[in-house]
């Protein structure tokens, strides 16, 4: 990996016996790369130019994750595990929904990849954090789920035409389920496709226990 000193907003990369471009519109907010360091990257874009392939690649791109896990993770790779979806805000947080495939699903087994494995990606990602999400059909548990690491008390579907539902959280744990400038909030309704409202967990309680005095 090298940089042009007369074109330092990208970064030239090795591709086997080819260069490949990482474009500052590619590159993950923060990260700095170093002329000779190994970094791992998704190709985004092959295209035959003048000079021959011109070859753009990506570090912010979803499938960068789903690419990693595949490379660590045996079970993306037989079938029993499937990645669903991916909602990803590079160099911060990504969440990304598994769910074993329909044959696993009837052995009662769950293969969703573990500790180790998920740090062995981390590695590659700096300090971008991944949660894992696990799919159910139950809109309840599924939305409940992908408000990790924070732990909803219960949730409320409003509507599944409409794809609305409010979680509750207890208090001291509101601002981890919103995120930072509503980060976590925003990439659970991107993962599950749901429009989430997020409520005290006790504010909620109370209110219940006014309407029924």
């Amino acid at each position: 990996m090298q940089q042009d000193v007369k074109d330092t907003s990208n970064v030239h990369v090795a591709v086997g016996d080819v260069e490949a471009l990482l474009p500052r519109r590619e590159q993950v907010p923060g990260e700095r790369y170093r002329h000779g360091e190994r970094i791992r990257v998704y190709v985004v874009n092959v295209a035959r130019g003048l000079k021959g392939p011109e070859i753009v690649v990506s570090r912010s791109h979803p499938e960068l994750v789903r690419r990693l896990f595949e490379r660590e993770v045996p079970e993306l790779v037989s079938g029993a595990v499937s990645i669903m979806a991916i909602a990803r805000e590079a160099g911060a947080r990504t969440k990304m929904r598994c769910a074993p495939t329909p044959r696993r699903q009837s052995e009662g087994r769950s293969d969703r990849p573990g500790g180790a494995r998920v740090r062995a990606v981390m590695e590659n990602l700096g300090p971008e954090k991944i949660d894992i999400v696990d799919w159910s059909a139950d809109p309840a548990k599924f939305v409940a789920a992908a408000l990790s690491p924070a732990v909803a008390t219960g949730v409320q579907v409003i509507s599944e035409k409409n794809q609305t539902a409010i979680a509750f959280i207890h208090d001291d744990q509101l601002s981890l389920a919103i995120g930072k400038e509503g980060q976590n909030a925003r990439l659970a309704a991107k993962l599950t496709g749901w429009k989430i409202g997020i409520e005290s967990a006790e504010a909620h309680a109370k209110k219940m226990a006014e309407a029924q005095a």
